[in-house]
């Protein structure tokens, strides 16, 4: 079932569970993460950032909205981290049901001008919308776009942002960064400013940087009001890990003999944090 991405949070705040938004840079990619979802009748966001369109061509969006109609679970397309208005609209034009507009470098009025703007355009055609306050880190140059220092999200500017720009979810800074942690780096999450930022804003909130981050914290993170983790790294990583020992075969050639073994190595990761976000089973309260 293809929904938007508010359809999908909306039901996971109201019970206290986190929908993974797991990131896809191929069709093979992306229907696996659709398999394993269906396995776990889990509800799913599609998360593709604007590299990943260049990469994979906006015409992909057309087969992937088709699956997921198809699709026993409830699915969102969404464009992750949109830089710009004008990204935003192509977003539109090309079949995306949820966009994400990341004005989260830009001085608090600018940012909130940006994301208001694309709230009434994507409202306008029934597409949610994604704001970000504050800044996510960044562990190497594999990894998405992120900040030096991570600037953490304000209680009192969360909701100052979520009045002023009316938009249906709201990414925040709590410590995480994108990518893979090096073993000297140790992401520690502040929770407490989580609990503050919940109390203080009733709407979905969104943690970015999911990847590589301790269990625990994550699980704790989503009974205190996490509704949407976004996954890139971690299933990528299990995906070519296993493309490398599968190549160690110099003979293989197709795709077909090449990619299953792949794919299958990431649905496990992608079940674990099915079941860690509290997803599981959740697809029957929609």
């Amino acid at each position: 079932m293809l929904t938007t991405g508010k359809t999908i949070l909306d039901v996971a705040n109201e019970y206290f569970f986190a929908v993974p938004a797991f990131n896809i840079s191929d069709y093979a990619m992306f229907n696996g993460i659709v398999d394993i979802s269906e396995e776990k009748n889990a509800p799913l966001i599609v998360g593709i950032h604007p590299d990943e369109v260049e990469h994979v061509g906006v015409e992909m969006i057309t087969a992937v909205r088709q699956r997921a109609h198809r699709s026993s679970v409830p699915i969102a397309i969404h464009w992750d981290h949109g830089a710009n208005y004008k990204q935003i609209l192509i977003a539109i034009q090309s079949g995306f049901t949820s966009v994400m507009i990341d004005g989260s470098m830009l001085p608090f009025e600018e940012n909130v001008a940006v994301s208001r703007r694309v709230t009434d355009s994507a409202h306008a055609v029934g597409l949610s919308v994604e704001g970000e306050l504050g800044t996510i880190g960044q562990t190497d140059n594999e990894a998405e776009d992120g900040s030096d220092v991570i600037i953490y999200t304000n209680p009192d500017d969360a909701l100052s942002f979520v009045k002023s720009t009316a938009v249906d979810s709201l990414a925040v800074a709590i410590g995480t960064s994108h990518g893979i942690y090096p073993t000297a780096m140790k992401p520690e999450l502040k929770l407490d400013l989580l609990k503050q930022i919940k109390d203080t804003v009733s709407l979905p909130l969104v943690l970015h940087g999911g990847s590589n981050n301790p269990d625990d914290e994550i699980a704790e993170a989503v009974q205190l009001g996490i509704n949407k983790i976004n996954i890139s790294s971690d299933i990528k990583v299990a995906y070519h890990r296993k493309m490398r020992e599968v190549l160690a075969d110099e003979s293989l050639r197709e795709p077909l003999v090449i990619q299953p073994p792949c794919i299958d190595a990431m649905k496990v990761v992608a079940g674990q944090k099915i079941d860690l976000f509290g997803a599981a089973g959740k697809a029957s309260l929609y």
